[in-house]
């Protein structure tokens, strides 16, 4: 597995609160814009989706392709960071 991005530390080490969508680690401008518009607008509400897809990594990467266009490394850094951020939080 590979190492995680500061990115991805900083998000995981303390509560999401109202961070934007692009603090997750794998987001950046161009996808954080895409899931904005879809009224993916900050970081709790991809949470929301990874719950209700009940933390399952194949339906999480293939709903952040659909939604977003997301490549293979960002789907895992997201999905990481997000079950990362379950682990410690939830």
């Amino acid at each position: 597995m590979s190492s995680t991005s500061q990115k991805h530390k900083e998000f995981v080490a303390e509560p999401m609160g109202e961070k934007p969508v692009m603090t997750l680690a794998g987001i950046g401008e161009v996808l954080g814009k895409r899931l904005e518009e879809k009224g993916f607008d900050k970081a709790y509400v991809v949470l929301g989706q990874f719950l209700v897809l009940k933390k399952d990594e194949e339906l999480f990467r293939d709903w952040l392709k659909d939604t977003c266009g997301a490549n293979v490394k960002q789907q895992g850094d997201c999905y990481s960071c997000l079950r990362e951020w379950c682990d410690s939080f939830l």
